[in-house]
């Protein structure tokens, strides 16, 4: 089955992303390492993703390792990345997420339809764009890490929403999306979203779709996006 294929396809990107040998147990349930160069969450942190009903999590030392074990290994899959849930039972002190992860096959995909113009990643129009949202839009929507064109919708001579992807280990496409506050609710996201989603699968990648706010979710869901899971990153107090 084609949902199959993508989940498969998801989990092995975050393997990949752990840089330690682990898997998502076949039967459920969750693997936990010791990872110091894991990419699933930030140097030193605790990173948890759950793909479908398994889920992978790297500590950064041994010395954390058997108690993060004990305590996640009783805990169904869909409690791991709820943040609430965690600090009851780990002496978390900081937290990242949690974020869902969306994947688009080429049998999926809705594209938009839209025309939108091309530029590259680096154009000065997009630090314009980023420029005029707040940091924690900026720094969600990624845009200013993209190795892709950028895909920009324009009113007048000002870019108004763009989207791009930066490239992952693994074939994938990471997606970046951001619109002008004042310019939202209007279709722009899923536009430049489109395209670029359409050049990843042009490019034999696969397109990654990791969002925290609820309208961006839609946005991913309107272009067939599946929602397969979600990360968390914690930190943890001695």
């Amino acid at each position: 089955m084609a949902h199959d294929s993508l989940l498969a396809r998801a989990r092995e990107v975050w393997l990949e992303m752990a840089a330690v040998p682990m898997a998502f147990p076949a039967d459920g349930g969750v693997d936990v390492a010791v990872s110091g160069r894991s990419r699933l969450c930030p140097p030193g942190w605790v990173g948890i993703v759950a793909v479908g009903d398994a889920a992978i999590v790297t500590v950064p030392a041994d010395n954390w390792a058997e108690t993060v074990r004990k305590v996640l290994v009783g805990l169904p899959v869909e409690v791991l990345t709820d943040a609430d849930r965690l600090r009851a039972v780990l002496p978390v002190t900081e937290v990242l997420g949690p974020a869902s992860l969306a994947y688009l096959d080429e049998g999926d995909f809705q594209p938009a339809g839209l025309t939108v113009d091309v530029v590259p990643g680096d154009h000065a129009d997009l630090a314009t764009l980023l420029a005029s949202v707040t940091a924690d839009d900026a720094d969600e929507c990624g845009l200013v890490d993209i190795t892709s064109p950028a895909f920009v919708v324009r009113r007048g001579s000002h870019v108004v929403a763009a989207a791009g992807y930066r490239r992952w280990p693994g074939l994938v496409a990471h997606m970046c999306v951001l619109t002008k506050p004042n310019q939202r609710g209007r279709g722009l996201a899923r536009a430049v979203a489109s395209a670029a989603a359409a050049d990843g699968l042009a490019n034999q990648l696969l397109p990654q779709w990791r969002a925290r706010p609820e309208p961006s979710r839609r946005v991913a869901q309107a272009l067939g996006f599946r929602q397969l899971g979600a990360q968390l990153s914690i930190r943890i107090g001695t």
